[in-house]
């Protein structure tokens, strides 16, 4: 059996409408959001990649930074032993994750733009109870590295849960953040 695919036309100048969930027509020509310039865009229920080839090439970097919190015993074990596991080192092991992560954002997130990553710092911090992951990613490009930023933190995190749920399934994932942005249109710094 051969299957032809159909071409709709739609007359000219008719507005391709959709149904929403309440089964009334909503004109897509007709929905728009503000962005926090506070430009209107319209929205689409359409998948599409933002055009960046008219933006200069600028230096970027992004911050972002997560937590993961373990119960008090597993905690104790675990700086006890150096934060090695019968997996290895704790720190080393998620750091490469992270930096994995950076480098596979764009394969993860299907919206991303590939980019030339210039610089990847991974820091990873016990604090009381708790490991401080951080993310910082550097490029030269003409989009920004949020994204991997925050990748690369939530992986290393994924990393820490992945070597040390055998000694507890209690461990919680918390405060995935961009601490900071540089460069391009605007920069940006958490709690502005």
């Amino acid at each position: 059996m051969v299957i032809t695919p159909i071409k709709l036309e739609l007359p000219s100048g008719t507005i391709p409408q959709r149904r929403n969930s309440n089964d009334s027509l909503l004109k897509t020509q007709d929905l728009y959001m503000k962005d926090r310039d506070n430009n209107e865009k319209q929205v689409s229920d359409k998948s599409s990649m933002v055009d960046v080839g008219m933006k200069a090439v600028t230096r970027r970097e992004a911050l972002a930074e997560c937590y993961i919190h373990f119960p008090e015993d597993v905690f104790s074990d675990l700086k006890k032993n150096g934060f090695l596991t019968h997996k290895g080192s704790i720190i080393s092991t998620s750091t490469v994750a992270g930096l994995m992560g950076v480098k596979k954002t764009p394969d993860i997130l299907p919206l991303c733009h590939p980019i030339s990553v210039s610089g990847t710092d991974i820091t990873i911090e016990p604090e009381e109870n708790k490991i401080r992951i951080q993310c910082l990613v550097r490029c030269e490009g003409k989009t920004g590295v949020e994204m991997e930023a925050l990748t690369g933190a939530s992986v290393a995190a994924l990393c820490i849960y992945d070597m040390c749920k055998a000694f507890s399934h209690d461990l919680t994932i918390t405060d995935l953040k961009l601490c900071f942005k540089k460069g391009g249109k605007s920069d940006y710094k958490g709690g502005q």
